[in-house]
């Protein structure tokens, strides 16, 4: 005990003092010792293994679809809310970032979609996430990663997406619709971008990251708003921040992944589901490359700093 040295007087001798001092700091050091090395890489194992884990679904998940299904258009979602969402026949399984994910291509019928449910309005404690692995970037103004935003304006609650190239006849063979030219803006080709509809009456707001999601290489993307603040993340790490106050508008729109389509030209006729309603089959905002882990919280999520890049 540290208190003990006091029994040594002058009146000792010096060798007995200097040992009895010597034993005490050993004593006090004992619980310093630092661990052996094994143990500290097992521990340090452990920690990334638990790091690099896929998102799981918690109190706070609304929808979250792990992609892991081999056969067949069903992809089941492993939240609380049991959302199943319907793949369209362009899309396929294929190994992902975690287990299997969905490979979406240039088409029309290249989409996943979650039919409207009152759990998918969340106005304003929000976060939206998914892996990503884009081949390119999108001829026309962006590619969307998950969005319930489609053409009708009544529609318009969020989107999250990937600005594209903005290209023109005669690049393209067909100019583009424009139904997100409002939301890209000046913003560089290949960087991320999170818009939402205010509750409020007004223009919809857009908000961009400062990196661009790179081609050919799995990466975390993340936006989040809390009614103030959206903030967009990028392999963990928060990549930007806005100032934005006001909720996200309540629409009847479906929940729709990889693409951002009609639902009314979508149709089960011959037993799947597919854009067969429409005389222009151009696919104008297809997402061309793999999705994996698509999480929809009714929290503003801070803990992207766990994901761990591969």
């Amino acid at each position: 005990m540290r208190s003990r040295p006091h029994l040594v007087t002058s009146r000792a001798p010096l060798g007995l003092a200097l040992a009895i001092m010597a034993l005490l700091a050993g004593c006090a050091g004992h619980g310093a010792q630092a661990p052996p090395a094994g143990a500290t890489h097992a521990a340090t194992a452990a920690k990334d293994a638990a790091l690099n884990m896929p998102p799981a679904a918690d109190a706070a998940t609304v929808g979250l679809w792990h992609m892991d299904e081999t056969l067949g258009t069903q992809v089941p979602d492993f939240g609380p809310n049991e959302l199943l969402g319907v793949a369209g026949l362009e899309t396929r399984s294929d190994f992902g970032r975690f287990g299997r994910a969905r490979v979406f291509t240039r088409s029309l019928d290249s989409f996943i979609e979650v039919p409207f449910n009152p759990a998918l309005d969340i106005p304003s404690s929000f976060t939206i996430e998914a892996w990503v692995r884009p081949n390119s970037y999108g001829d026309y103004e962006d590619t969307p990663i998950a969005a319930r935003w489609t053409a009708q304006n009544a529609d318009h609650s969020w989107i999250l997406s990937i600005v594209g190239n903005a290209l023109r006849p005669p690049v393209v063979p067909v100019s583009s619709p424009g139904d997100h030219a409002a939301l890209i803006g000046a913003s560089a080709v290949g960087t991320l971008y999170f818009a939402f509809q205010p509750a409020d009456a007004g223009l919809p707001r857009a908000y961009y990251s400062t990196r661009q999601i790179e081609l050919s290489r799995w990466t975390h993307i993340a936006a989040t708003f809390d009614g103030h603040v959206v903030k967009l993340w990028i392999d963990g790490r928060l990549d930007a921040q806005y100032a934005s106050l006001g909720r996200i508008r309540s629409t009847q729109a479906p929940l729709e992944i990889g693409n951002t389509i009609d639902p009314h030209v979508l149709s089960t006729f011959g037993g799947d589901l597919r854009a067969s309603n429409t005389s222009d089959t151009t696919p104008y905002y297809a997402f061309d490359g793999w999705i994996d882990e698509v999480r929809l919280s009714n929290v503003p999520r801070t803990a992207f700093e766990s994901v761990k890049r591969p």
